[in-house]
């Protein structure tokens, strides 16, 4: 190969060093993969990995260059623990194709020398960096794919191409940017933004990594919104020890285990897959229409890799057009077209069996024509989930949310109550959560029946309906007795405004004044009997609030600490000119 590196390249090549940084099963704590980072490159003179690159470009010999790091890279790599069973991610420079000396067949070459397979490699190319239109990212996307190697977009959505690469060439995976998810648990312009990208993405078959993860709340709701792989400081820095790179990281695992806590069990989900039998990538033609002619029933193939990940899905409809025809079956049979089981694919999304029953509903509501899921465990096949079982699923979670309303206000009840506080008691963030009580309540109810007492129920769950944001968690604990909660954006005690909660007990108070008669208006105050069967006066309704605020990156809170402050502070409420009581944990 023409272009040889000069002995100054050689000798900067000793000095430069390589780190690991892992990417996770983000539902399991698994390592998948690990990004290979370049590092010393301030001892060989260049204050970032860009200027290195960018010389060693002008001066020709980048294609040889990368060649050479490439080796270095693979040869490092094959020092992790297991390294046969993950992935090595290395970022490749978008301008090695304008190099004069670009040949291909080289990377398989050091493979084969060092036996690695090509599926164990996945290239990660840029949207940050813009290339000449000579060598755009759709033509180095296709060439690195049309050598069988597994393709990453880094940087997703701050780039150039954007979308259109989803549309021209659809990845094997891309790595959402850092910038969307800073903030991301109490930011819902970007959680939607990130929705939308990972939804997108699963529907097309493409795998999606939350890249830059810091905190356990974007973590969390990485998880949530569906996204396969984590990689980021939360989990572990970059390290040149490969000894440091482990199979499983317990901190993330401790996570996940608590979020498991307050998430559905997910029996669902178990209950309607479908255990189908994958066929490899590799397999050849005339098996697969043995395997069809032997499962008659199964109108769907997933089709696997040889580490047992999903690719696609295989329709038997394609190869009945085939079948059919004496041309067409002489075509499949060929010789020559015995390993293009790949031309038959059609892309399916696919979701880890961990994941929650709303997001596999979401993700097939975005996408009604879909064929349906694919399951994963450990980013390995496990099942597939039709659109009938899915639709399945849907009529039944419906079925188990209403079940969990509160039937008179249809506001979320106990057991999403108990889940919230508990999620509260987890997070970093500052939360307010507040407690409301109707008062003399037992007493309307006597005097003007039941259906009337309903009523009033149902007119307090309508002012929280209207007087509080869409993002406030609110809910009907029983009786005449509610709950709503929100995260606090500004924790301080001081600069709080109280005057949302004061506005909900005033409209309360003074919309229940029309349920009463003329006379006990005008008296102010209605006769009946109380706990004890003593005859008394009663006030007419008024509500009172008990406002509690948690800290930011609070030590562990007990789910009944919350519960008997909230309830011992009600009491307090109920005297207080306002009827309202707050007060904010240490």
């Amino acid at each position: 190969m023409n272009n040889e590196l000069t002995q100054q390249w050689k000798n900067n090549l000793k000095i430069l060093d390589v780190a690991f940084q892992p990417i996770i099963n983000i539902h399991t704590g698994t390592l998948y993969g690990v990004e290979a980072l370049l590092r010393n490159f301030q001892d060989v003179g260049f204050k970032s990995i860009f200027s290195l690159f960018d010389a060693v470009y002008k001066e020709k010999l980048l294609y040889s260059f990368d060649l050479a790091l490439r080796e270095k890279a693979l040869k490092k790599y094959t020092q992790i623990q297991n390294y046969k069973n993950i992935k090595l991610f290395y970022n490749l420079d978008n301008r090695v194709l304008e190099m004069e000396n670009f040949s291909t067949g080289n990377t398989t070459k050091i493979l084969q020398e060092l036996n690695i397979k090509k599926e164990n490699i996945c290239f990660e190319i840029s949207e940050r960096q813009e290339i000449s239109s000579k060598f755009d990212l759709e033509k180095i996307l296709q060439h690195y794919k049309k050598e069988d190697f597994s393709i990453a977009i880094d940087d997703f959505g701050v780039g150039y191409s954007g979308y259109k690469l989803f549309y021209d060439s659809a990845p094997d995976i891309i790595k959402i940017d850092r910038f969307f998810l800073q903030g991301l648990a109490t930011n819902m312009k970007k959680k939607l933004m990130v929705r939308n990208i990972t939804h997108l993405a699963i529907q097309m078959g493409i795998k999606v990594i939350a890249e830059g993860i810091e905190t356990k709340e974007e973590y969390l709701t990485c998880k949530d919104i569906g996204c396969h792989l984590a990689q980021g400081y939360l989990i572990q820095k970059p390290t040149k020890n490969t000894q440091k790179i482990y199979q499983q990281y317990a901190n993330i695992i401790d996570i996940i285990k608590l979020d498991r806590r307050i998430s559905d069990k997910n029996i669902l989900l178990k209950n309607n897959i479908d255990k189908i039998q994958p066929l490899k990538i590799k397999t050849k033609m005339n098996l697969v229409i043995e395997y069809f002619k032997k499962n008659k029933s199964v109108p769907i193939v997933p089709i696997v890799n040889s580490q047992n990940e999903p690719v696609g899905i295989l329709l038997e409809s394609d190869i009945k057009e085939f079948l059919y025809s004496p041309y067409g079956m002489s075509l499949l049979l060929n010789e020559q077209n015995n390993s293009k089981l790949k031309n038959l694919l059609h892309p399916c999304g696919h979701a880890d069996i961990n994941s929650s029953t709303t997001t596999l509903i979401e993700l097939f509501a975005n996408n009604p024509e879909s064929s349906g899921i694919i399951i994963t465990k450990n980013s390995g096949y496990y099942g597939f989930l039709s659109a009938k079982a899915i639709i399945n699923m849907m009529h039944q979670e419906n079925m188990i949310q209403a079940r969990d309303q509160n039937p008179l206000t249809k506001l979320p009840g106990n057991t999403m109550i108990e889940k919230y506080i508990y999620k509260v008691s987890q997070s970093s963030a500052s939360h307010l959560l507040c407690y409301f009580d109707l008062d003399n309540f037992k007493a309307f109810n006597d005097v003007y029946g039941f259906r009337n007492g309903d009523r009033i129920i149902q007119l307090f769950a309508d002012i929280l309906r209207k007087e509080l944001p869409k993002d406030v968690f609110k809910a009907h604990i029983g009786g005449d007795d509610f709950f709503v909660a929100w995260e606090n954006k500004d924790f301080t005690h001081s600069s709080f405004d109280t005057k949302m909660i004061e506005n909900i007990l005033e409209k309360f108070a003074s919309s229940a004044k029309e349920f009463y008669s003329k006379k006990d208006k005008e008296n102010g105050y209605i006769v009946s009997k109380n706990r004890k069967e003593q005859t008394c006066r009663f006030s007419l309704l008024t509500a009172s609030a008990s406002l509690l605020i948690t800290p930011e990156k609070k030590s562990f809170i007990s789910e009944e600490h919350i519960n008997t402050i909230l309830s011992c502070q009600k009491k307090v409420a109920k005297n207080e000119p306002k009827h309202l009581a707050v007060s904010s944990l240490l």
